[in-house]
């Protein structure tokens, strides 16, 4: 089991993703947000949130020429962690508006979103 199954913003994001079948990414274009990662040197971290509010909530400042762009589910699992774990980017799920949050390994969240009927 992960270690981020009892962390209620992971459980959040892995339960809403399964019931509305999206994740959201924030985007500017073709570019992607990516940042560093504030556990692990050297590695970088790539936010995701369950719904689209909480990602509009982050476009601003610094990140103010993002927008939410959604992301099928099916798309995320079947592409999307795969090409992060070949690439060593961690995932973030649902960070609140001060950035904090778990930073995954995308094969953690893949397993806790098979689970989860």
């Amino acid at each position: 089991m992960s270690q981020f199954a009892q962390d209620p913003s992971f459980q959040r994001f892995v339960e809403e993703a399964k019931t509305h079948g999206v994740v959201y990414v924030l985007a500017d274009g073709e570019d992607l947000l990516v940042v560093e990662s504030v556990e692990f040197e050297d590695t970088d971290v790539m936010p995701f949130w369950s719904d689209e509010a909480s990602a509009i909530a982050h476009c601003s400042e610094e990140w103010a020429v993002y927008k939410p762009e959604a992301i099928p589910l099916n798309v995320f699992c079947d592409g999307w962690l795969k090409e992060m774990y070949d690439d060593g980017v961690l995932i973030g799920t649902n960070w609140d508006e001060s950035l904090n949050g778990p930073e995954v390994e995308p094969r953690e969240l893949l397993e806790a979103l098979s689970l989860v009927q």
